[in-house]
């Protein structure tokens, strides 16, 4: 399940109601987090201090029905630390900072230690708009 950030929603809102417009991103990046990130983007990311993390550049598919997934596999470096557990992921328009896009849990928490290697294999990460 995933869902849009507070940013998002008022961005699709001002485009398609005529009050602004805005510009899609060049890339998305997705980050990871071992709290929610919720639509308000309060999470906690992944540390990138001695960890080797750093969000990963996506692709997605065309939409079709309301949900699109990764194009690509998204792999991120293996962890120099611990990362901890990964719970959550999110969508940003940076590859720092930046805007969170979407968010959602994933289907299932994931210790990251020392010398592992997290990965999205292609078509694992769907983004639905109801």
């Amino acid at each position: 399940m995933s869902a849009a950030s507070d940013y998002l929603e008022n961005k699709v809102l001002d485009h398609f109601l005529g009050t602004a417009s805005t510009t899609a991103p060049t890339n998305v990046y997705i980050a990871l987090f071992t709290a929610d990130p919720t639509d308000a983007n309060s999470g906690t990311e992944v540390s990138t201090s001695g960890t080797a993390y750093a969000r990963q550049t996506a692709t997605f598919s065309a939409a079709s029905s309301g949900s699109t997934s990764n194009s690509a596999n998204i792999e991120f470096s293996q962890a120099t630390a611990n990362y901890g557990t990964v719970t959550h992921f999110g969508i940003y328009d940076a590859s720092t900072a930046g805007n969170l896009l979407f968010h959602g849990a994933l289907t299932s928490s994931k210790t990251i230690e020392t010398g592992d290697v997290f990965k999205i294999a292609t078509g694992n990460l769907t983004i639905t708009v109801a």
